[in-house]
């Protein structure tokens, strides 16, 4: 499996985050990842990362332990947060070759990248002068950048046109193929347009997880509200 939560619990002083969590997820699938603000997708990210340590359970990539080999765990993993950090003063390409050494990957990598996620034409213009569109495509590229073998997503899409909406869902779609990718959103459409898989999340605990060629025929978002209410 690419990613693999067993019993992972987290909790915040008295507030349980994460109630004993449990989900696994192969290559080559595309996992949209739903529940109200609040609901703990954005611990769970963090916590696949390495980034937080879960109060109880294991967590692996690739069947390497996160908690026993937190580096090259993230050297597997891209990874896009919910608070798209970036350095703003920094031009796009000055920024994408600064994470390419962080990564110890080429410089012709970058222009691959920038390609790929159309920043071609802002190139020229520093992080603080873009659109939020154009930052999260920036921290989409930076996420990329190394080639990972599984994507981790907080809401990527946040901030887009519909037009950009359209390309970066293709992108993601694209990418998807020979990746493992996992991502939040509030979009239901976007889960229905690219998704194999969809797992909701409600006070900290999965109350579903199903392929989507079981939901064909029903309605997503009202399957969300009943389980979310």
């Amino acid at each position: 499996m690419s990613i693999s939560l067993q019993n992972i619990s987290k909790n915040y002083g008295s507030q349980k985050a994460l109630d004993n969590i449990n989900f696994s997820i192969e290559k080559g699938q595309i996992v949209g990842f739903l529940g109200p603000n609040g609901a703990g997708k954005s611990t769970t990210m963090k916590i696949i990362n390495g980034y937080l340590n879960p109060d109880a359970g294991e967590v692996q990539v690739n069947n390497v332990s996160v908690a026993e080999n937190p580096m090259s765990t993230k050297a597997m993993i891209g990874y896009l947060p919910e608070h798209n950090p970036l350095y703003l003063d920094m031009y796009i390409k000055e920024y994408l070759l600064f994470c390419a050494k962080v990564h110890k990957v080429s410089k012709a990598s970058v222009k691959i990248i920038i390609d790929k996620v159309g920043l071609k034409p802002e190139i020229s213009k520093r992080i603080k002068e873009l659109s939020k569109g154009y930052r999260q495509r920036v921290g989409l590229a930076a996420a990329m950048l190394h080639n990972p073998e599984v994507l981790i997503l907080d809401e990527p899409t946040t901030g887009l046109d519909p037009n950009q909406l359209v390309e970066i869902r293709n992108l993601i779609k694209e990418v998807g193929k020979d990746k493992t990718v996992l991502f939040s959103t509030h979009i239901m459409q976007e889960v229905e347009a690219i998704c194999d898989r969809v797992i909701i999340l409600n006070k900290g605990k999965i109350v579903a997880d199903r392929l989507m060629d079981e939901l064909k025929g029903k309605n997503l978002e009202e399957m969300f509200r009943s389980l979310t209410n």
